[in-house]
């Protein structure tokens, strides 16, 4: 590819996950509105992550990268349309609508998968990836705090999500056609092995844990007597940490063991939700949030490693974003469970034992690896 069909490629991706940076305060607003329960908002993000995820799988186990152009030009434009139709819904109709978003995502993401899996060095692809979509995150949320939020409320947010997805169209016409066949060394085709499938439940189980805590960001802060505004900046500031995140993911791609990174994100979110879990003053909160966003990030780019190293085939490979999709999805379902109107705080105990149950499968993939090779 040209750099100018590999930034098409990554910027269609990017176009599909900008609602996920601003995805707790939209969902938040729509409470505040009395458009959506508190325990809804867990399974309005459940809905559309986890629609995205299947979805992203799907494509990528029975699409041909083919006609990329004309997939990513029409899948952008029916994004706008169903965006701009969740301008007025409430209850039942924000998962039917959330959920047909997601799907529509699915696909546009599943161009920057292929892509990625592609190269010969996908955890620097990945940090570019991460880096310009949080990047693009960024900016949307300091609009949405700044200016949308506070003067359209929830269905101008929707609208402004609609016009973003208009824009998605662009990239997608400069990026690549059609994207080539692997080698035989690299073939992709057909189910990953065991050792494959025990990374990708891993992966989801592990990114889990911080969605199950990213989404309750609005009652979280309201718990601990912290009003929307610093929920909206904690969100803002957490993306400007993921910006660096993925950045300096970039730069020590191919130099620091995937482990290492996974065992510092941990004790690093683990610090930040016993914050969450205090009253603390809101300038904490917003700095407990930076520090989150890039940890979290600064991971992200090391699952596609982790990944090949259990399966070299790369079969895996080609479903971590699913599998990192239908992960971040089934934490806010689960937190759902572990919330009500009154207390969110059990989002906080079920973010740690998720991360700490996806973890254990994973060190154990890369011990015993090392010990056979």
């Amino acid at each position: 590819m040209t750099p100018l069909e590999a930034g098409g490629a990554i910027s269609v991706g990017v176009n599909s996950l900008l609602v996920l940076g601003v995805l707790p305060v939209l969902l938040g607003a729509l409470a505040a509105e009395h458009r959506l329960t508190d325990a809804g908002i867990g399974l309005a993000a459940m809905t559309e992550v986890l629609s995205m995820g299947v979805v992203t799988g799907l494509a990528g186990a029975v699409l041909k990268p083919r006609r990329l152009k004309t997939i990513g030009v029409i899948a952008s434009l029916v994004l706008a349309l169903i965006d701009a139709a969740s301008a007025n819904t409430s209850g039942v109709a924000v998962f039917v609508a959330r959920g047909a978003a997601g799907a529509v995502e699915g696909v546009l993401l599943w161009i920057t998968v292929a892509m990625i899996a592609r190269t010969a060095t996908p955890e620097r692809w990945a940090g570019v990836f991460f880096t310009a979509q949080t990047l693009g995150q960024l900016l949307l949320a300091l609009a949405f705090a700044v200016w949308v939020l506070p003067l359209w409320s929830a269905s101008g947010a929707f609208l402004a999500l609609a016009a973003c997805a208009v824009a998605g169209a662009l990239p997608a016409l400069i990026g690549p056609s059609r994207l080539a066949d692997l080698n035989p060394d690299a073939e992709i085709a057909g189910a990953p092995p065991l050792r494959g499938w025990i990374a990708l439940v891993g992966t989801g189980v592990f990114v889990s844990g911080a969605g199950a805590v990213s989404v309750y960001l609005q009652p979280l802060a309201a718990q601990v007597g912290l009003d929307a505004g610093v929920a909206r900046t904690a969100l803002w500031v957490s993306l400007a940490g993921q910006v660096a995140g993925g950045a300096l993911a970039t730069l020590v791609a191919g130099r620091i063991r995937w482990l290492t990174v996974f065992v510092v994100v941990t004790v690093i979110n683990f610090a930040v939700w016993r914050l969450f879990a205090l009253h603390i003053p809101g300038c904490l909160f917003v700095g407990a949030n930076a520090a989150s966003g890039l940890s979290s990030v600064f991971l992200a780019p090391f699952l596609v490693p982790m990944t090949i190293e259990a399966d070299p085939s790369r079969r895996a490979a080609m479903q971590s974003g699913a599998a990192q999709l239908v992960g971040g999805a089934a934490g806010p379902l689960l937190a759902a469970f572990a919330v009500s109107d009154a207390d969110v705080h059990g989002a906080l105990w079920l973010g740690v034992g998720l991360t700490l149950v996806g973890l254990a499968p994973l060190a154990w993939l890369h011990f015993s690896h090392r010990r056979t090779h």
